[in-house]
C-alpha cells in the first residue's frame, strides 16, 4: 500500500489560540508541524502518495509542503466548504483518489511509526480500522463497539456499556475496499445534515454491510490533537517519533 489521503482542511477551532490564523496542521510540536510529523513517519514505512485536503489559509499548507517536501509525490485537493463543513464532506471530495489501495488519515492524529507499521502487517480487505483500548471513554472520544476481530459500530455517541475501544484516525482500504467506500460516500452524500457529519459515520455504515477488521494498537505512541491540553501528549508522540527515526 503505497497511497495515502490525509484529511487537514479545518481551522480547528477548539486548538484557539494556537490555531489563530493558522490551519491545525501546521501547528508546531518542537519545531515541526503536525503534518510534517505525519508524513515523515509515513515516509518512514514507505508511502509514496499523498493527497492532502485542504481548507483554512489552504496556501500556507501548499507552500509549507513545496518548501520542506518538494521532493515528495505529494499533491493538495481543495474544501471551499471548510468553514461549514465536516469531514464527511472532505472525504467525499476526496473520493477521486480512492481509486486503488489507500490509508485515510485524520489531520490531527499523530502517532510513532510502530502503528503505522502493525496496521501495514495487519489490514484486511474490505478495511482496517486501527484502534486503542483504555480503562474509560469520555464524551469525545470515536468510541468503538468490536467483536471478534471485526467492527460493529463506531461513533461518539454508542452505549459506553458495550464500549471497548476508540478509533485513532487511521484506516487502511484494500481490494474492493476503495470502491465500496466510495459507494457509501456517494450514498450518504444526499443525506440532510451532510455537511456537518464524521466520515467515520460512513465507515460506520460499511461496518453494516461488509467486514471491517480491527488493528489493535493499545500500548504504542499516539494521539489526537483537539485542544490546547493535548499538546503535552503530542510532545510525547513527537519525542518517539524522533527517537524511533532516529531524529535530532
Amino acid at each position: 500500500m503505497k497511497k495515502t489521503i490525509i484529511l487537514a482542511a479545518g481551522q480547528g477551532k477548539r486548538l484557539l489560540p494556537y490555531t489563530q490564523g493558522k490551519p491545525k496542521c501546521l501547528v508546531e510540536i518542537q519545531g515541526r508541524p503536525i503534518l510534517g510529523w505525519q508524513l515523515l513517519v509515513l515516509l518512514s514505512q514507505g508511502i509514496e502518495e499523498i493527497v492532502v485536503m485542504v481548507g483554512y489559509r489552504a496556501q500556507e499548507v501548499e507552500e509549507y509542503l513545496k518548501k520542506e517536501f518538494a521532493d515528495l509525490k505529494i499533491h493538495t485537493l481543495y474544501n471551499p466548504d471548510y468553514a461549514t463543513t465536516d469531514n464527511l464532506w472532505t472525504c467525499w471530495l476526496a473520493s477521486p483518489e480512492m481509486n486503488k489501495d489507500f490509508l485515510l488519515l485524520n489531520g490531527d492524529t499523530l502517532f510513532e511509526p510502530q502503528v503505522l507499521k502493525r496496521l501495514l502487517l495487519q489490514a484486511k480487505a474490505p478495511a482496517t480500522i486501527t484502534i486503542n483500548r483504555k480503562e474509560s471513554y469520555d464524551e469525545d472520544d470515536m468510541k468503538v463497539i468490536s467483536q471478534r476481530g471485526r467492527l460493529l459500530e463506531v461513533g461518539k455517541g454508542l452505549d459506553l456499556s458495550r464500549v471497548n475501544g476508540e478509533s485513532i484516525g487511521l484506516l487502511a482500504f484494500l481490494d474492493e475496499g476503495p470502491r465500496i467506500f466510495r459507494q457509501i460516500l456517494a450514498e450518504m452524500i444526499t443525506e440532510n445534515n451532510v455537511k456537518r457529519r464524521w466520515f467515520l459515520s460512513a465507515v460506520n455504515e460499511m461496518a453494516r454491510r461488509y467486514p471491517v477488521w480491527i488493528c489493535d494498537i493499545t500500548g504504542l505512541s499516539w494521539c489526537e490533537i483537539d485542544f490546547p491540553q493535548d499538546l503535552k501528549d503530542g510532545e510525547k508522540v513527537v519525542q518517539k517519533i524522533k527517537d524511533s527515526l532516529s531524529l535530532g
